[in-house]
């Protein structure tokens, strides 16, 4: 194997491996990953103090850079020889990135609610998520975490 192919090769598996790490979800009441699923949560009650709603947008460093960054490595490969290729391949790896974020931004937001809850440990915190679930202040609710996420649940 040539380096140029092993380079490409590495290139390749190391940016699909990224794309598939940059796919996770907002924090929503009623949608469970597979990987959430059978998952341990903390519990804690409290009760809404404030609702607003917010536009959740994927991180511009997610899907679309990672995407855009194999494009232009693949297409930038084709570019050259020797040394060369490989220059155009790392070019071409860091203007599709540039660009897939900026398409990535362009994308549509999707609609969310920041819930301000005071717990029954008189501690208030807020979190932003999904709108798939409707509060209102007073509502009584639960506030499920896992593993550095959390979720608001009536």
């Amino acid at each position: 194997m040539k380096l140029n192919d092993l380079f490409r090769s590495s290139l390749v598996v190391l940016m699909a491996t990224h794309l598939l790490a940059a796919c996770t979800a907002a924090p929503s009441s009623n949608r469970y990953s597979t990987t959430q699923a059978g998952t341990l949560q903390e519990v804690q009650f409290g009760t809404v103090l404030a609702v607003r709603p917010v536009m959740i947008e994927q991180n511009s460093s997610e899907t679309g850079q990672v995407a855009g960054g194999i494009i232009g490595g693949v297409a930038g490969s084709e570019v050259g020889q020797g040394k060369g290729q490989i220059v155009g391949s790392v070019a071409g790896a860091v203007a599709g990135s540039a660009i897939g974020s900026i398409i990535d931004r362009a994308s549509d937001a999707k609609q969310g609610l920041e819930i301000t809850v005071k717990l029954q440990n008189e501690r208030i915190v807020a979190l932003a998520q999904i709108a798939d679930e409707m509060f209102q202040v007073g509502d009584n609710v639960k506030i499920l975490s896992s593993n550095g996420k959390s979720r608001v649940v009536h």
